[in-house]
């Protein structure tokens, strides 16, 4: 009884989560931004749906209300879950036109750019998905290999084993480097109108920067109330923790 009621709360949380949603993009529709915004956020809030989708559509309803800062830390939640969308970066290009700060981002070249590119083109979860459909199938390949009684059968079962294999190992790397990346890569968004990034964690270190509301940094460390960050440009030094928000 306890699990049916169970099975029975779940379903209600997210059909009430997704009537929100539904109702936060019909009032989007209508121009009712301000509304829509707290109907995404109601969602969030009471964390009844999780997606890119709904980080998105946040994302466009701040963007409408011209809130820098929010805009930007939305879409920048939307590629957490769903990397590379084209619409999703495309908007967050016009929301960082709205910033004061011109950060030049230093690019990854070479080696280390393709092995980004690569792992990053799933999260580390689509990742672990693709390697246990591959380990199936390699694992079918080696039934068909063992019971078949052809030798050009077992030739093509072979060659199939050994590419499923390369793939499997991949797979799993790019899912481990992606998991890392994760866990090690903790961007940031400014939500102060002006935030001064100090050379000590402490006021009286001397002002190295000043950055404005929707600037991006990433995390390094935290000390107190101080977080050492870098920037894009990867200029680094210490930030007022409550100035920023973290997009993990």
């Amino acid at each position: 009884m306890k699990n049916i009621l169970y099975v029975f709360l779940l379903i209600s949380q997210v059909f009430f989560a997704q009537n929100g949603f539904e109702k936060g993009n019909v009032l989007y529709q209508k121009g009712q931004y301000q509304q829509a915004v707290e109907e995404y956020e109601n969602v969030i809030k009471e964390d009844k749906l999780q997606s890119a989708e709904l980080y998105f559509n946040l994302a466009n309803s701040y963007y409408k209300l011209n809130k820098v800062a929010p805009s930007i830390y939305n879409y920048e939640k939307a590629l957490v879950l769903k990397p590379h969308d084209e619409q999703t970066l495309n908007n967050l290009k016009f929301a960082k036109k709205l910033t004061i700060d011109e950060i030049k981002e230093v690019p990854k070249v070479g080696f280390a750019k393709l092995i980004q590119n690569f792992t990053g083109i799933f999260n580390y979860n689509t990742w672990a998905k693709i390697a246990v459909g591959i380990a199936f199938a390699f694992l079918l390949s080696f039934i068909g290999y063992y019971f078949s009684q052809l030798t050009l059968s077992k030739r093509i079962y072979f060659i199939g084993m050994f590419v499923l294999l390369i793939a499997l190992v991949l797979s799993v790397t790019a899912g481990v480097s992606e998991k890392s990346h994760f866990d090690n890569d903790r961007p940031a968004i400014v939500f102060s109108e002006m935030s001064e990034v100090r050379s000590e964690p402490q006021k009286a270190g001397s002002a190295i920067i000043l950055l404005h509301e929707g600037a991006k940094v990433y995390v390094m460390e935290t000390v107190g109330s101080w977080k050492k960050i870098e920037l894009t440009d990867g200029s680094e030094g210490w930030i007022d923790a409550t100035t920023i928000k973290e997009v993990k």
